[in-house]
């Protein structure tokens, strides 16, 4: 080789090793449709998130609004991305309404909307069946056409939260088959909350653990050759369990470091509420990168 071929493979050397394994660089959090709607709210949400290295917001999209259109621009104004998130069938869906061409259109519209007021991806929630309808390959087949038929007709990148379960394999009753939706999506939004795993209280106790296994599960599914990004749901509290703000924290860290040590694209926090306190202080101290496993 001569002299300017061994110095581009020393920078490529220098500049690829000196690089971090990818680990959490999306970090983001949920926004309801109050909260959206509430100014002082949403500015004192985009401070902490700017402080803490918070860089999108996936917020509830249902009806446009002058107040609604003001206020996701704060979230580009203060350089944070805006993923609208619409719940597709809430509930679950039944076979008509999954099968309803107008439907599909009225959500449609609001993916529209959306997109008109500076959306940057588009997040599909609750696009399965209700659970109660029984399993059936009829059920992955449609829902994996809904959103075929959603990704043909959006121009931005499209996001599917997935049912935790799924990180193991096909879910038959809601229709969800990470293999099949990855074909048609730009990330996959796994719910991989160890509150949802049963038996709950072994899961519960160990976040690390339930949250990494998920995740590395998922990978599996694809030979660790994922074709599109996996951002993790992480949650902020355990609904079956009450905790102190100190249990709360170390539970949120976690959860971090197994997204991390899964070597996915990143997080989304889910709080209903939106309460994020504890996850900020999490982040100003750096209890999320202490350690790598449960204690």
């Amino acid at each position: 080789m001569n002299k300017w071929t061994n110095f581009k493979f020393l920078l490529f050397f220098l500049l690829f090793f000196s690089l971090p394994a990818l680990a959490s660089n999306i970090k983001g959090i949920y926004i309801n449709g109050g909260t959206v709607m509430d100014s002082k709210e949403l500015n004192y949400l985009i401070q902490r998130a700017k402080a803490t290295g918070i860089d999108t917001f996936i917020v509830d999209f249902e009806h446009a609004s002058n107040t609604y259109q003001k206020n996701v621009a704060q979230l580009r104004q203060n350089g944070i991305h805006y993923v609208a998130r619409i719940v597709v069938f809430p509930e679950g869906g039944t076979p008509d309404r999954i099968n309803s061409i107008p439907y599909r259109e009225k959500k449609l519209q609001q993916i529209q909307n959306a997109i008109a007021y500076g959306a940057e991806a588009i997040q599909l929630d609750y696009i399965r069946y209700n659970t109660s309808l029984g399993r059936s390959d009829q059920h992955v087949s449609d829902v994996d056409n809904v959103i075929g038929w959603f990704k043909q007709r959006v121009n931005v990148p499209l996001q599917v939260d997935v049912f935790g379960i799924t990180s193991f394999g096909p879910e038959k009753h809601i229709g969800q088959d990470v293999r099949l939706i990855a074909r048609q999506v730009d990330a996959l939004c796994p719910m991989d909350y160890p509150s949802h795993f049963q038996p709950f209280a072994p899961h519960s106790a160990k976040p690390w653990q339930t949250v990494y296994n998920a995740l590395t599960a998922l990978k599996s599914q694809f030979d660790n050759k994922v074709p599109v990004k996996i951002i993790a749901w992480i949650e902020m509290s355990n609904y079956h369990y009450i905790l102190t703000n100190k249990a709360r924290q170390k539970y949120i860290a976690a959860q971090i470091r197994a997204v991390d040590d899964a070597n996915v694209n990143g997080w989304y926090a889910w709080s209903p509420n939106n309460y994020y306190d504890n996850l900020f202080d999490v982040l100003e101290s750096g209890q999320d990168k202490e350690g790598h496993q449960d204690s």
